[in-house]
């Protein structure tokens, strides 16, 4: 009986890779030029993907608003957006733990911007990267910054996406960082429904990654890493072609995939790629 079901497993894996193939050659077309002067929020751009998106938007003459915490580091990289080729790069310091940033930082770039056409929500806020203690001060905490602050910024900023035809992009294994993942992922498809049942003229383009080299995420895991720069590029490029979902690197379709259908190899393979040590 095992091996009928794995056979079938098996079968149905193979299918699905073949039509995974099909859809990436069939894959809308990414036209660089449609970038250029495009109005372009990115959160988050401090470090690591964030900061590697708003690069790569300079790169293709994007005007561009940055926002994160740090404000001496902002800065550098609004500097290195503009030597990139950015027709503008303006930068904005806000804590999105609070009541109002959010909202604020959307109307700054549409005040700067004249409008939006894209909106790359990447921030995150700290979370230990160790078993989940029962600190639910924190799992609060970090739902506002990871969760309810990007619903606020993307209702602010869907008026202008619509008039601008624009898409919206929001970017586990740590239980409060876990929960804030699969909240956003919950919100923003039902949101790609509510939309698509209007007729509205904004995408939403949900984003799915493995193992991205930021610093932050190499410090805890025993498997290789995916550079920032091409996962940075994978996501813009589904903003650009008005993809409803981006997997980086390719094969976490699959892995998307096959978690429903052999749940017991997926788990043996979560709990053996951390490096979890258990406190004395």
């Amino acid at each position: 009986m095992y091996e009928c079901k794995m056979r079938t497993s098996i079968k149905l894996l193979l299918a699905t890779s073949v039509v995974l193939i099909a859809v990436y050659w069939n894959a809308p077309t990414f036209d660089p030029e449609s970038l250029k002067e495009a109005r372009v929020l990115v959160t988050g751009a401090s470090t690591g993907i964030g900061e590697q998106v708003a690069y790569h938007y300079a790169r293709f003459g994007a005007q561009i608003v940055i926002t994160a915490t740090r404000e001496h580091v902002l800065r550098k990289v609004a500097e290195e957006c503009l030597r990139l080729g950015a027709q503008k790069a303006l930068y904005v310091e806000a804590d999105m733990s609070g009541e109002t940033d959010p909202d604020r930082v959307v109307s700054f770039a549409l005040d700067q911007l004249g409008g939006l056409d894209h909106v790359i929500l990447n921030h995150i806020g700290p979370s230990p990267f160790s078993m989940w203690a029962g600190d639910l001060d924190h799992v609060k905490w970090i739902m506002k910054v990871n969760f309810f602050s990007y619903v606020q910024m993307a209702w602010k900023a869907l008026p202008a996406l619509e008039q601008s035809k624009g898409s919206l992009m929001p970017s586990p294994f740590v239980a409060p960082y876990s929960s804030t993942k699969f909240a956003l992922n919950g919100f923003f498809g039902a949101l790609q429904h509510e939309l698509a049942m209007k007729r509205s003229n904004v995408s939403v383009s949900i984003c799915t990654l493995g193992l991205i080299d930021t610093e932050s995420a190499m410090e805890k895991v025993n498997m290789p890493a995916y550079p920032a720069t091409d996962a940075a590029l994978s996501i813009i490029v589904a903003g650009a072609t008005r993809q409803p979902e981006v997997y980086y690197p390719w094969f976490i379709s699959v892995l998307a995939i096959v978690k429903d259908w052999l749940p017991s190899v997926t788990n043996y393979a979560i709990r053996n790629t951390y490096k979890f040590e258990a406190e004395a």
